[in-house]
């Protein structure tokens, strides 16, 4: 397999925004930030990145451009691991199967935590008086900067996981599959569950503050989606209530410990789970973005 181990000196670019990727990192030692305008006048750091954490990995996942750049901060050792041999690479290191996709899912944590908190802020800005925006000031501008930075990303991600590529795993009959009828409750919002959910047929409703007086429907689900994700890599409490809403649902049911004999037996389903993991993360981000933008415009 053709892993090549590389270091990088204080400021050296690892990878460049809007570049084609090829492969992807992971930090072996050391430190790199992650930036958006990097070479700018006036360059975002979205984050940094520490050992055992993996950059680069969305434009092999989703066969797109890189969306940042990642620069060495200080001495950094990484791995470099071709798009075209991540099989092999899992492999070797299966149990890097659970690490990559806790990699992608923290991050979909801390931008849903981003969201949620731009959110809260616009509705701040949109029903405060000129005196109280300015006392705002400090969390204004990490949003405006944020959008001005990514202001040209704002569109769709290319495709839907549910591609053509999926479509033989809505009649897969291997692993934990059960029918569920009409009505039928995957998980509430507030439990703690380890399980993830693939969706071979039927329909599936996400909502909020299920059968509360503010209840809302987040979303639709059909074959081939996933969901439950993060109770999996997380194991922490559902954000959400997921119930069947149509008679003819049929799920496949994924735990950490399957993952492993999943690859072994059927590694296009590892390969949706990572595709739904990352077009979620793209999703996030652009609908945080969207917030950041009202929040310029309501600003200015």
């Amino acid at each position: 397999m053709g892993l090549t181990e590389k270091t990088y000196s204080q400021g050296e670019v690892i990878i460049k925004e809007g570049d084609i990727g090829k492969s992807f990192f992971r930090i072996l030692d050391g430190k790199a930030g992650v930036y958006a305008d990097y070479g700018k006048s006036d360059p975002f750091r979205i984050a940094v990145l520490e050992k055992g954490e993996y950059f680069g990995e969305m434009a092999i996942i989703e066969e797109s451009p890189r969306s940042a750049t990642v620069v060495a901060i200080g001495s950094v050792k990484v791995v470099e691991i071709p798009g075209n041999e991540l099989d092999a690479y899992f492999k070797d290191n299966p149990d890097q199967i659970i690490e990559l996709m806790a990699h992608l899912g923290s991050r979909v944590q801390a931008m849903t935590n981003d969201l949620n908190d731009a959110k809260a802020l616009l509705k701040q800005v949109t029903e405060s008086d000129n005196a109280k925006k300015k006392s705002l000031f400090a969390k204004i501008k990490r949003h405006i900067d944020m959008y001005q930075s990514n202001k040209n990303k704002m569109g769709e991600p290319a495709d839907d996981p549910r591609n053509e590529a999926f479509e033989a795993l809505k009649n897969n009959k291997t692993g934990r599959t059960e029918a569920f009828t009409k009505g039928k409750i995957f998980y509430k919002e507030g439990e703690v569950s380890t399980c993830l959910y693939i969706l071979k047929s039927g329909k599936v409703g996400v909502y909020n503050n299920f059968r509360l007086g503010d209840e809302e429907k987040v979303s639709e689900l059909e074959a081939i989606d996933v969901f439950g994700s993060m109770g999996m890599i997380a194991e922490g409490a559902r954000t959400e209530t997921v119930i069947a809403e149509s008679d003819d649902c049929v799920i496949e049911m994924v735990y950490r410990e399957d993952l492993e004999q999943l690859f072994r037996t059927c590694p296009a389903k590892i390969d949706l789970i990572f595709h739904h993991l990352s077009n979620t993360l793209r999703r996030t981000t652009i609908d945080f973005l969207t917030a950041c933008k009202k929040i310029t415009e309501t600003c200015n």
